[in-house]
């Protein structure tokens, strides 16, 4: 056995079986040598028997030896030495001692007799360990000679792997060399892009400088020939009338957005003529009293100049840029202004936080209060000057940026509001509640003008053009004409639907239900045009939002676990998974209308910021 590990070539298998077999022989031979034990000692008690008996034989017969030739000499036995007594008190000593002599010789003739057996056993048990150690030796044998083989099969692959950790090492360094290439390209691509933005901002500007130019230069003229008019004034009169003022009012109705133009009561020392200058006076103190009484004239302009981003290419978010703390309790809502430079959050705290966007930074600026309830949902207007927020408190808010406090309450749902949006002006806004209907507003007067009743809750609402699409409890998607009282369309979906958004092009719109999948609808056709789903991918509550990206090239969403998911619309295949930062089920997300960042809140009070 010792030869047989040696040959092994020591291997830790091999001692280990060498022991095993060391330490059965051991065993076996401490047993045989008790029976061995046993038999020798039952051959020395025999040895004793046979030369007791011999010396009784001789003893005897030297008794019978003496008497006999006493006897033959006539001559009487001496009492002491051979009188009858005597030898028959010896005979009987003898013959007890013989007697237990035989019990001795035949008990152990027994016992011999037993361990016989238990020897034959033995043997045959010691010759199926010996039948069983040479089975073992030969397997030893085999194991050796498949071990020699999977060393050398352990040694060719070693050197394979080598191979292969050369050509990786290879590829590698190839492969941080194109990183480091398209690292640059896209460094280059984004001062490509932000060069040709501001090519385009600059040209607008440039456009509106000259369009400005040309309408001071076409009003300049007609205040040349309403100078050359004679203008009669009602000094008594409270109103100027316009049918007195002969100046051009369809420019001032070109200058106000084609709405209408309001009186202006003044008067002047001159009750027959004026000059050019006064003329210009009067027009100024015009439009200062609108501006006072906010009319339409300030907003029209700012929605027509107003300086909007222009997405050419969306950047996909990659890294986190800034993490804010941004409420007192989950946040459920977030939303970029037109201009993507301000961030609004809302959360269960009631509260609405307004950030500003800049160098990757998110800078708290204002926080407006007033709502009652939890945020659920946060819309600007199309100039961005205000703010409508849905509230668990059954209402709705309207905010002016600037103002601490909630300008109008939106009061007549008779349960939560999950929804607000605006419609395609800042002075309409739709509502969905939780009491089963759906609300048009009038925001001028502050009220409804309109109520839709639905089967089931409404969990969110989007418009476009005369249509509104609303998103229920029930599995449906429903669109409503707002100039008809029915419903035109329904679309059942597998899940209790979360969102709605629209893109901007108002071609698609995009569905996130709770049975985990994004359904992307072709207004058209109103069909299902799209699925998107993935492994891990979990809706994590009823108001989880998704959205497109501003090209409508990607469709983002929060999980239930933290993650940030994202599709490509043209392929349908999923094109990253955003995690590491949040800890929480993600709520809702946002994507800046420039396409260069995305912001993501969650559960855990977090703000995200990803670029």
């Amino acid at each position: 056995m010792a030869e047989a590990a040696g040959s092994g070539g020591g291997g830790s298998w091999k001692r280990h079986i060498v022991r095993q077999l060391q330490l059965r022989d051991r065993a076996q031979s401490g047993r045989f040598l008790d029976v061995v034990q046993a038999y020798t000692k039952l051959l020395e008690k025999s040895s004793l028997l046979v030369h007791f008996t011999e010396k009784l034989q001789a003893e005897s017969f030297d008794l019978q030896a003496p008497r006999s030739g006493r006897e033959t000499n006539g001559s009487t036995l001496e009492p002491g030495l051979g009188s009858p007594e005597a030898l028959q008190a010896l005979k009987i000593k003898y013959q007890g001692q013989i007697a237990e002599m035989k019990g001795v010789s035949g008990e152990l003739a027994y016992r011999i007799i037993e361990l016989s057996k238990l020897l034959k056993a033995k043997e045959c048990k010691l010759q199926e360990q010996k039948t069983r150690l040479a089975s073992l030796s030969g397997r030893i044998s085999e194991l050796e000679a498949e071990y020699q083989q999977l060393k050398g099969r352990a040694e060719d692959l070693g050197n394979g792997n080598c191979a292969r950790k050369a050509e990786y090492d290879v590829l590698h360094e190839r492969y941080r060399l194109r990183e480091g290439e398209l690292r640059r390209a896209a460094e280059k691509e984004q001062e490509l892009i932000e060069s040709l933005v501001r090519k385009k901002v600059e040209a607008a500007e440039h456009q509106n400088k000259k369009n400005e130019r040309v309408k001071q230069a076409r009003l300049s003229r007609e205040l040349k020939k309403a100078t050359k008019r004679t203008v009669s004034i009602d000094v008594e009169s409270d109103e100027l009338k316009p049918a007195e003022v002969k100046v051009p009012v369809r420019e001032l109705v070109e200058l106000e957005g084609c709405e209408k133009l309001w009186k202006r009561p003044f008067r002047s020392a001159s009750a027959t003529s004026m000059t050019l200058a006064r003329c210009v006076d009067v027009f100024k103190g015009l439009l200062d009293f609108r501006l006072k009484r906010g009319n339409s004239i300030t907003s029209g302009s700012e929605v027509r100049y107003r300086s909007m981003p222009i997405c050419l290419v969306t950047c996909l978010p990659s890294r986190v840029s800034d993490v804010q703390e941004a409420h007192f309790s989950e946040v459920n809502a977030v939303k970029f202004s037109p201009s993507s430079g301000v961030l609004a959050t809302g959360g269960a705290d009631s509260l609405i936080r307004l950030w500003n966007v800049a160098g990757g930074r998110l800078e708290s600026l204002q926080t407006l209060e007033g709502a009652n309830g939890s945020i659920t949902s946060i819309e600007f207007d199309p100039s961005g000057c205000q703010i409508l927020a849905a509230a668990y408190n059954n209402a709705a808010q309207l905010w002016h940026i600037g103002d601490y406090k909630s300008k109008e309450t939106l009061t007549g749902h008779a349960d939560k509001v999950t929804a607000a949006k605006f419609r395609s002006t800042r002075l309409q806004a739709v509502t969905g509640s939780r009491d089963r209907t759906v609300k048009e507003w009038d925001l001028c007067r502050g009220a409804c003008c309109r109520t839709i009743n639905v089967f089931s809750y409404c969990n969110d609402v989007v418009c476009c053009d005369n249509v509104i699409v609303s998103g229920h409890h029930d599995k449906k998607i429903r669109f409503w004409d707002s100039r008809g009282p029915r419903c035109t369309e329904v679309i059942p979906v597998k899940g209790k639907v979360t969102s709605l958004h629209i893109s901007q092009d108002q071609m698609h719109l995009l569905s996130c239900s709770r049975d985990n999948t994004l359904k992307v609808i072709d207004l058209k056709m109103n069909n299902v045009r799209q699925v998107f789903r993935a492994d891990g991918f979990r809706c994590g509550s009823d108001w989880t939002k998704a959205i497109f990206s501003p090209d409508k090239s990607y469709v983002l969403v929060g999980s239930s676990d933290g993650s940030l998911y994202l599709w490509n619309m043209e392929s349908g295949k999923l094109e990253t998974i955003l995690s590491g930062e949040h800890r929480a089920s993600v709520n809702a997300v946002a994507w800046c209308f420039s396409g260069q960042c995305v912001v993501s809140v969650d559960q855990a009070k977090k703000v995200v910021l990803w670029k």
